[in-house]
C-alpha cells in the first residue's frame, strides 16, 4: 500500500467522484436490503441457529457502515484535515465507533510528528495536545499488547517490514478499544528509513461482531453434536432395553406362568439418557430371570454400558449362574472398565415347578411382594453397589411366592420426593388397588398414574410379575 506521505514517490490522485459516488450508491443499497431481512430476524431468538444468523447479519451491517464511510471519505476529502481544525465533537454512537480511521507520520530525522485530528478521537487523546512519538505511543497500550507493538513498530524501522496487525488502547473514557494498524517505511535517496506513516483504524465494534459470531457458531455446533449423542443414546437404549406393549407370558407354553410388564419413566426436564435397564428372559430350566437396575452417568456412555451389562446378565443367567454369584461376577466385569462406574440392580430367578424366586441385590431396594390387600418388602440379604468393592459377595434369599401374587421391582427414583423406605412406603400403599387378580400390565398403569406426572429428577424403571397359574 504506497504511503501518501512518501519523500521517494509521489502521492497517487484520488479517484474522480463519479465512480466513488456509484460504489457509495451500490453500498447503501445493499445495506437496505440486508437490514430488510435482518428485521425479520428474531433479536433474541431461543434457537441457536437463528441467533448466529442475526449475528451474521450484523456483522454484515457494519462492515457496509464501514465501507460506506471510507467511501464518503475518499469522495469529499483523500486527505484528514489537521487536528487544529477539527474541534473535539461529543463521543459518537457505539454504531460509528467502526467507521473511525486516522492517519500519522513520524519523522525520524527531524523528530516530527503529525497526527490527523480522526486519530486523537480513535486514541481518547485531548486535540490540543502534542502527538505522541513512537517511543511515548506504548504508554496507552494495555500491557499485554505492547510487546506486540513494539515487534511491529521495530520490524518496520530497522527491516523495512509493513506494518499490519492490532492492539488494545486504554480510552480516556475507560474503556478499551481494539485498534488496527497498517503502515511502511518511507525510504530516503539513499534507501534508509527516514519517516513512518500509518493508518490506524478503530474495529472493537468489528471484533465484538466477530466474536459473537464465533461464539454462536460454537453453540450451534455444541447443540448439533448434543442432539447427535441424544438421538444416538435413544436408539441405543431402546435396541438394548425390551420393547415391551402389554403384558409378556413366561414360559410361553406350560401350565404354571408369570405375567410380566415393565415401564420406564423420563424426568420431567428433557436430560440425555439414563443408565437405567429392565429385562425378562426364559430361561432353559423352566425358570424365568427378572433384573432390573440403574447404571451412574448419562448419554451414549450409560447406554453402552447398560448393554454390556445386560448382555453379561444374559450370558451368565443361560448357563446357570445363580443370582449371588451372577453379581458378583458383574462387580468384577465393572472393575475392570476403563471409566468408574456404580451400578445398583437386584436379580431374581423363578422357578415355575416350585414357584419359588431366589433373588440378590447390589444396593438397590428389595423387591415388594402384593398378597391380597397387602403388601411387604422381601427381607434382603447383604449386598453393596456394583463397582464400589469389587472383592464383596451378594447374598442370596428365596421366597416361595402363590397364585395370584405380584412381585414389584423398582429403580429408586421412582417415587419423585423420595427414596429408600419412604419410596416403599408409598409403592406398598397401592396394594388394595393391585389386587383383583388384574395382570402385571394394569398393575404397571397404576404406578405409573400414580407416580408418573410427578416432578422427577432422574429416570426411572418399574417391573411388575404377577404369578398367574
Amino acid at each position: 500500500m504506497p504511503s501518501p506521505l512518501s519523500a521517494d514517490r509521489p502521492a497517487a490522485r484520488p479517484p474522480g467522484s463519479g465512480p466513488v459516488d456509484a460504489l457509495i450508491s451500490q453500498t447503501r443499497r445493499l445495506k437496505g436490503e440486508i437490514d430488510a431481512v435482518r428485521r425479520d430476524t428474531p433479536a433474541d431468538a431461543g434457537d441457536p441457529r437463528e441467533r448466529w444468523r442475526r449475528a451474521l447479519y450484523d456483522l454484515a451491517m457494519h462492515q457496509l457502515d464501514d465501507l460506506d464511510e471510507h467511501l464518503a471519505q475518499l469522495r469529499d476529502d483523500p486527505r484528514p484535515a489537521p487536528a487544529a481544525e477539527l474541534p473535539a465533537p461529543p463521543a459518537p454512537p457505539r454504531a460509528a465507533l467502526l467507521s473511525r480511521v486516522g492517519s500519522a507520520e513520524w519523522d525520524l530525522l527531524t523528530d516530527e510528528v503529525s497526527w490527523s485530528g480522526e486519530l486523537y478521537r480513535i486514541l481518547g487523546r485531548d486535540p490540543a495536545a502534542p502527538p505522541l512519538t513512537l517511543d511515548e505511543l506504548p504508554s496507552l497500550v494495555c500491557d499485554e499488547d505492547r510487546p506486540r507493538l513494539t515487534r511491529m513498530v521495530t520490524g518496520c524501522l530497522v527491516d523495512g517490514r509493513p506494518i499490519d496487525g492490532e492492539f488494545r488502547v486504554l480510552h480516556a473514557a475507560d474503556d478499551v478499544r481494539t485498534v488496527h494498524m497498517m503502515g511502511e517505511p518511507v525510504l530516503g535517496a539513499d534507501g534508509s528509513t527516514v519517516s513512518m506513516w500509518a493508518v490506524l483504524r478503530d474495529v472493537s465494534e468489528l471484533r465484538r461482531c466477530r466474536t459473537a459470531v464465533s461464539e454462536t457458531r460454537d453453540s450451534l455446533h455444541r447443540h448439533a453434536a448434543a442432539r447427535s449423542e441424544h438421538r444416538l443414546a435413544v436408539e441405543l437404549q431402546e435396541a438394548v432395553l425390551p420393547a415391551w406393549h402389554g403384558s409378556l407370558r413366561f414360559p410361553r407354553r406350560g401350565p404354571r406362568a408369570l405375567d410380566v410388564a415393565a415401564a420406564h419413566l423420563p424426568p420431567s426436564a428433557r436430560v440425555s439418557v439414563g443408565g437405567c435397564w429392565y429385562d425378562a428372559l426364559e430361561l432353559s430350566d423352566d425358570a424365568t430371570l427378572l433384573g432390573l437396575g440403574e447404571l451412574t452417568g448419562q448419554g451414549v456412555g450409560a447406554a453402552s454400558g447398560v448393554a454390556v451389562l445386560l448382555g453379561a446378565v444374559r450370558g451368565m443367567a443361560l448357563a446357570g449362574t445363580a443370582p449371588g454369584p451372577l453379581l458378583d461376577c458383574l462387580d468384577r466385569l465393572l472393575d475392570t472398565t476403563a471409566q468408574p462406574v456404580l451400578a445398583g440392580a437386584v436379580c431374581l430367578r423363578y422357578r415355575h415347578d416350585t414357584r419359588t424366586a431366589v433373588w440378590a441385590r447390589a444396593g438397590h431396594p428389595a423387591p415388594l411382594l402384593y398378597r391380597g390387600r397387602v403388601g411387604r418388602a422381601l427381607d434382603a440379604p447383604r449386598g453393596t453397589l456394583l463397582g464400589a468393592a469389587p472383592d464383596s459377595a451378594h447374598g442370596q434369599a428365596e421366597e416361595t411366592l402363590e397364585v395370584g401374587d405380584l412381585l414389584l421391582l423398582h429403580t429408586d427414583d421412582l417415587v419423585p420426593g423420595h427414596t429408600g423406605t419412604a419410596a416403599a412406603h408409598r409403592l406398598l400403599a397401592l396394594a388394595p388397588r393391585f389386587a383383583g387378580g388384574r395382570s402385571a400390565q394394569d398393575c404397571v398403569r397404576e404406578v405409573v398414574r400414580e407416580f408418573g406426572e410427578g416432578e422427577r429428577a432422574e429416570h426411572a424403571c418399574v417391573l411388575a410379575a404377577r404369578v398367574a397359574s
